[in-house]
């Protein structure tokens, strides 16, 4: 193995040291168990406790007697959205929202929930930060404030170098501050509740005579839309539940079993935490602070009277801004995932889908982080407009998918008895997320609404701009199947005798198509009897599609040995003695360097050769959406002294 130049030393040293893709036991060692998956993923969701209820709170204005009906309501909705979710793991377990959408709905509205996602996960991302910087700074005096943003920029690089790393790696390392969360908000909220049980008869008492009083003067129809606007308003609450079913396939086998169990912990603990701190907010009558959240309050209030309570309050806060920081990991382990799925169906450049050394999805997590660095710096850490953002992209994919599974348990009926069962919840689901999303829109369409709508429609502007360019170019290459994959050659193959001493064409292939066998007759018809020897090579490359199990890279390697089979066999029924070699790996370029170098080792009179898609007219774009894996490896065999030879295949498509 050649040695590591200093820039190499630096990145093994942040991101660590390749994984063995061939390694039986990879996948098990890298998944997660639920306790990590919760962690994990389940962060997301507990951790919008920190800003979702302050902001249904906040929204009630003086009406905050309904905050005890809003509790309820609020632990209703969790459990709703995440039994349906669990339905969604059970029957779509490799995609989640953006597969039900495509599958049920149709690839338009499949491509619509993908973008909805991909912008809601990087404002997870940015507002978990910005929610970790509110809540840290609220012990700190105000002219220290000025140093949030900056803060919550350098914590934002901590989360992507973690997750370059590998998911395990960075849950394991967040985990204590996830346990450390539910330790003292169980803690907090269970003495704040418990402690104020003899006022909860006069507390009723004073919220009944409230609730009259604006029955009276204001109506029922105005209190139940200011319940209603209040409860919407507070739906951030509900976003990150939908992370899980994206996420399944980090997860120990039984895939199935153990996302549902990280469904369960998730809607229990959201649940219980978001209803009890507007119950504790309600009993303890809080009112808002400047520069400090309403949990911080509250964590004063409650160990105020206590040995050391100054320094368990701040530990209880501390830790709530930390697991924002835990939360904003969901958006790098969920929002790489669903660039991936876009990618593989054409909808993003095909690159996206690459896995890195480590086996992580390393250019969607730099572009999430990147992203999210802009939003961070556009909005200015703002918490209010942020999740206003948030919940309009949440609940436009939450809406699609409860839709989705409706129309697919109606499609079902005849096959599954329980089918009316699992709709009617579903049905439930729909009419609460749409409700919550068209609230949320109507109210702050003027606050900022507006510009998540614009930005999300952009973005499927440019999905849809993408997957035609890459219609035109399949309809191209069919045609060159159609005209080469079944040209016909008469008679039976000659034995392979290979003489390492002959001229050696060492040729890359992907795929037996079209591509691939006009670059073996290109090199027949260019240099008419030179070559004596064909050597095809290919690498068997494991991207997100095929990263689901070891059966998987299985099959993936019995499927690059049969089309490189079929190349053989073609070069021997042409008279030409043939061979293969092939690897296994997630760097297509690397692999396929070291394979031809070996084999020009092997074959001292050799020439490398590959194909490249050529256009008429060169765009900008073409680079980005095509990759230039044969410039690629051509530049570091010559670097080596190998000759390559690249072959161009012209389209215009």
């Amino acid at each position: 193995m050649a040695a590591l130049t200093f820039g190499q030393k630096i990145r093994r040293a942040l991101v660590g040291a390749p994984r063995n893709i061939t390694d039986p036991s990879l996948f098990h060692k890298i998944s997660l168990i639920p306790i990590l998956a919760w962690i994990g993923l389940g962060a997301d969701g507990l951790s919008s406790s920190s800003y979702g209820p302050e902001e249904a709170f906040r929204a009630l204005g003086s009406h905050t007697y309904l905050a005890l009906p809003l509790a309820l309501a609020t632990a209703i909705t969790v459990f709703v959205i995440a039994f349906t979710y669990s339905k969604i793991i059970e029957h779509f377990p490799y995609g989640g929202g953006y597969v039900v959408a495509s599958r049920t709905l149709g690839e338009k509205a499949g491509v619509v929930s993908g973008c909805a996602l991909l912008v809601d996960y990087m404002l997870t991302i940015t507002v978990s930060i910005a929610s970790c910087a509110d809540a840290l700074f609220s012990f700190m005096p105000l002219e220290y404030h000025k140093f949030k943003i900056p803060f919550a920029a350098l914590t934002m690089i901590i989360l992507i170098i973690l997750n370059l790393r590998g998911v395990k790696e960075s849950v394991k390392m967040l985990a204590p501050i996830f346990l450390t969360f539910v330790a003292t908000h169980a803690l907090m909220l269970g003495y704040g509740i418990f402690s104020h049980m003899l006022e909860i008869g006069p507390k009723l008492t004073a919220l009944n005579a409230n609730f009259q009083h604006d029955l009276s003067s204001i109506g029922l129809f105005a209190i139940v839309v200011v319940l209603l606007r209040a409860f919407s308003l507070g739906g951030g609450t509900y976003t990150g539940l939908e992370a899980v079913s994206n996420s399944l396939q980090i997860m120990r086998e039984p895939k199935i079993q153990t996302g549902k169990r990280t469904m369960a912990y998730s809607a229990v603990s959201l649940a219980s935490v978001a209803g009890g701190l507007l119950i504790c907010y309600l009993l303890l009558d809080v009112k808002p602070a400047d520069g400090r959240t309403l949990n911080a309050v509250i964590a004063d209030m409650i160990f105020s009277g206590w040995p050391l309570g100054y320094a368990l309050a701040l530990i209880t806060i501390l830790s709530e801004g930390a697991l924002l920081m835990v939360g904003g990991q969901t958006g790098f382990i969920g929002g790489p995932r669903v660039m991936a799925n876009l990618a593989i169906d054409y909808w993003l450049p095909r690159r996206l889908s690459s896995l890195s050394e480590r086996l992580s999805l390393q250019n969607g997590v730099l572009l999430m982080g990147i992203a999210s660095l802009i939003l961070l710096f556009a909005t200015r850490g703002k918490v209010s407009i942020l999740v206003v953002f948030y919940s309009i992209n949440v609940f436009l994919t939450f809406t699609l998918s409860q839709l989705g599974m409706s129309r697919y348990f109606i499609q079902r009926r005849h096959r599954d008895k329980k089918w009316f069962r699992h709709l009617s919840v579903h049905i439930i689901g729909l009419i609460l997320c749409m409700t919550i999303l068209i609230v949320t829109i109507v109210v702050k369409f003027i606050e900022g609404a507006w510009i998540t709508i614009l930005v999300t429609s952009v973005f499927i502007f440019f999905c849809y701009l993408i997957r035609s360019h890459y219609n035109k170019v399949k309809k191209a290459m069919d045609e060159f199947d159609t005209m080469l994959k079944d040209i016909p050659v008469l008679g039976s193959p000659v034995p392979s005798k290979i003489d390492t001493k002959e001229f050696t064409a060492i040729q890359l292939v992907a795929g037996y198509n079209g591509f691939g066998i006009h670059t073996f007759l290109s090199v027949i018809r260019n240099f008419p009897h030179v070559y004596k020897n064909f050597i095809f090579v290919s690498v068997a490359v494991v991207d997100s599609g095929s990263f689901k199990g070891s059966e998987d890279v299985d099959a993936l390697m019995n499927s690059t040995k049969e089309t490189l089979e079929k190349y053989v066999n073609l070069a021997r029924k042409m008279g030409l003695a043939a061979d293969y070699r092939m690897a296994v790996g997630t760097d297509v370029v690397e692999s396929a360097s070291e394979l031809c170098e070996q084999a020009s080792k092997e074959f001292p009179h050799s020439t490398v050769f590959a194909g490249q898609l050529t256009f008429m007219l060169e765009k900008f774009y073409h680079r980005f959406l095509h990759n230039e894996t044969s410039f690629a490896i051509q530049r570091r065999l010559q670097w080596k002294g190998i000759t390559t030879v690249i072959l161009p295949m012209r389209i215009n498509p």
